[in-house]
């Protein structure tokens, strides 16, 4: 599924497609703050996988949620989150949905960036 609602900055041409996993049993919510004229801020529920477009220099923050407060447990550079590919099929994959990772994906696409999985 594309990124609709909050697209990176247009001025932004080098962007990558990154990967989140909440390895967690706790639902976390991923920011991402460094980015002027960017708001980015997704749910991330306990096995769910997040992803999505990017600059490299952005920082993903994961707080983790608890009985009516969450608090800040890791700030990840999005560079350590990226998936290998190209753009373009970058937004093919992203388009297509999570069929492609199985099917049609390339290699580097099986396989999750470890910084991805943060317990």
């Amino acid at each position: 599924m594309p990124q609709v609602i909050d697209p990176v900055p247009p001025n932004d041409s080098d962007l990558i497609v990154c990967c989140y996993i909440n390895s967690t049993n706790k639902i976390q919510v991923a920011r991402i703050t460094n980015i002027p004229n960017w708001y980015f801020e997704r749910v991330v529920f306990p096995g769910q996988r997040l992803m999505f477009e990017s600059v490299p220099e952005a920082h993903l923050e994961i707080h983790t949620g608890m009985m009516a407060s969450a608090i800040l447990s890791d700030t990840i550079p999005c560079y350590r989150l990226r998936l290998h590919q190209s753009v373009s099929a970058s937004k093919q994959f992203l388009q297509s949905g999570d069929e492609a990772i199985e099917t049609s994906a390339p290699s580097s696409m099986r396989g999750v960036p470890e910084a991805a999985k943060v317990s």
